[in-house]
């Protein structure tokens, strides 16, 4: 007879705990434990099952040794028909989907860890997730009914609306369904018949719309609990090995910007990957979080259209694309994987109050932004403790790399003096480089791409650390040493 067990479990780092308690032990969180029955699995033997039948588990798998695993045919990336959601997905060595540029250099992580192409990896599961309304459906839908254009079997179960309500949906975005034979669609939200259909159709692609509403008919608990998504997830992920095929599974975001609930399903899956953007706006970026079969480091760029989401292949000028020389204003060359995209940074100054100014930020990380904020203060002898700092990326993009940081300073710098960049007869300014504690510039990686995309893109002057070799391109490069001489530039 099985045996149930009780246990609550913390919804943001998975930990179990025998009782209930206000905050988890483990990471900290308050209200954060829920409670999960479970019975003993049938599927799993134990030991003294095993012995009886001479110390092996009937199925088992015969090991192998890794140097002598078939190399002449490796795995073969499935292309979802959509370059920059390939580009996330992860790249072969050389490869650039979409029209996307190349890295000319080291882009900073491994891209690719399978050879064959883009896309997805088979046998593979995927966690897709957004804020609501982003644009997740409509990206699934788009990649399903072009996989199944190029021959392929793509099964989309839709657990939040009907077959009816997807085919308006399909109808409004412009997919020809006449000629997307292999595209089944099945409106359930029972995992043992998804299951089943997965078996009988065996489909290339299998996307979950969404994962929250699937629930498994013999626990006793309600759809979107803990106990409900991780035994959901797991057993979609072991349908993916055993059979073959992708699992592409939609979650929700919370408020608080993480995935809904299931912080287990991250660790789950193979691959994470967040749907970012203001749906007021119409761009929207996707990213890697996690990835097993590539790198982190690659963003995709869209923009939400009456059609649906259309790709943006060329978007090195995309942020930057309304920029006008003025205070508080300045463009910096960042990296995203492959690609060098030019990022127009904004800041503003306003008087606050001494002891209590406000320090805020979008799309910086903050801890780097008080820091370089001291060094102005201390180093280019700008008085800003009594004033309160508002600094912006523009178009939603999130920038990480300290190759920012001279851009930061000037632009905070530029608000507060009233003054722009303005070098030689005039024209366009890009600013790149790190700053360091001392008020030195420190040099950056892949400087000749960032000088090559910002001279692509009609601007005239680089401002950035000294370079060993000479730069010869069309836009002039000015180099500076310190805080001092790079504020002297603002007039």
């Amino acid at each position: 007879m099985a045996k149930t067990v009780r246990q609550f479990v913390c919804n943001q780092c998975g930990s179990a705990s025998p009782k209930w308690a206000g905050k988890c032990s483990d990471c900290g969180e308050w209200n954060s434990l829920e409670e999960v029955v479970s019975t003993n699995d049938p599927h799993r033997q134990n030991a003294s099952a095993m012995d009886g039948l001479g110390g092996a588990m009937p199925g088992a798998l015969p090991m192998s040794r890794l140097a002598e695993s078939d190399t002449d045919s490796p795995f073969k990336r499935i292309p979802t028909g959509i370059g920059e959601l390939d580009r996330v997905l992860g790249l072969s060595n050389g490869d650039s989907p979409g029209g996307g540029e190349a890295s000319g250099g080291d882009s900073g992580g491994v891209s690719g860890g399978t050879s064959g192409g883009a896309g997805l990896v088979p046998g593979s599961a995927v966690l897709l997730g957004g804020d609501p309304g982003i644009g997740k459906s409509t990206l699934m839908l788009q990649a399903a009914s072009r996989l199944a254009g190029a021959k392929e079997t793509v099964l989309y179960v839709t657990s939040e609306e009907s077959v009816q309500q997807l085919r308006l949906r399909a109808n409004r975005l412009g997919v020809d369904v006449d000629s997307a034979d292999d595209l089944w669609v099945l409106a359930d939200t029972n995992l043992l018949r998804i299951t089943e259909q997965i078996r009988k159709i065996k489909p290339v692609l299998v996307v979950i719309d969404s994962v929250q509403m699937v629930y498994k008919p013999d626990l006793a608990a309600t759809p979107g609990s803990v106990s409900q998504l991780r035994a959901c997830c797991l057993e979609l992920v072991y349908l993916a090995k055993s059979q073959g095929c992708c699992v592409l599974l939609v979650g929700h975001v919370t408020k608080e910007g993480r995935l809904a609930g299931p912080r287990l399903l991250e660790h789950m899956v193979d691959t994470v990957l967040y749907f970012e953007g203001d749906r007021y706006h119409s761009h929207r970026i996707i990213r890697g979080i996690k990835n097993r079969f590539g790198t982190t480091l690659e963003v995709g760029l869209f923009e939400m259209t009456e059609q649906g989401l259309m790709e943006v292949t060329n978007g090195s000028g995309l942020l930057a694309a309304e920029y006008k020389p003025r205070s508080g204003s300045v463009v910096c060359p960042v990296l995203q994987g492959s690609r060098c995209l030019m990022v127009e940074i904004q800041a503003l100054t306003a008087t606050g109050f001494l002891g209590s100014a406000k320090r805020k930020s979008s799309g910086l990380d903050a801890s780097r932004l008080a820091m370089l904020i001291a060094v102005l203060e201390k180093r280019g002898e700008v008085r800003l403790a009594d004033q309160d700092i508002f600094t912006s990326v523009v178009g939603g993009l999130k920038v990480a790399e300290p190759a920012a940081d001279l851009a930061i300073v000037l632009a905070i710098a530029g608000a507060h003096l009233n003054r722009q960049l303005s070098v030689g007869e005039g024209g366009s300014v890009c600013v790149v480089g790190e700053v360091g504690l001392g008020g030195e510039i420190r040099h950056v990686q892949q400087t000749p791409q960032r000088l090559h995309e910002a001279a692509k893109l009609g601007f005239s002057y680089v401002i950035g650390p000294k370079i060993q070799r000479k730069f010869n391109g069309k836009c002039k490069y000015i180099p500076v040493e310190r805080i001092e001489e790079a504020l002297e530039l603002l007039q």
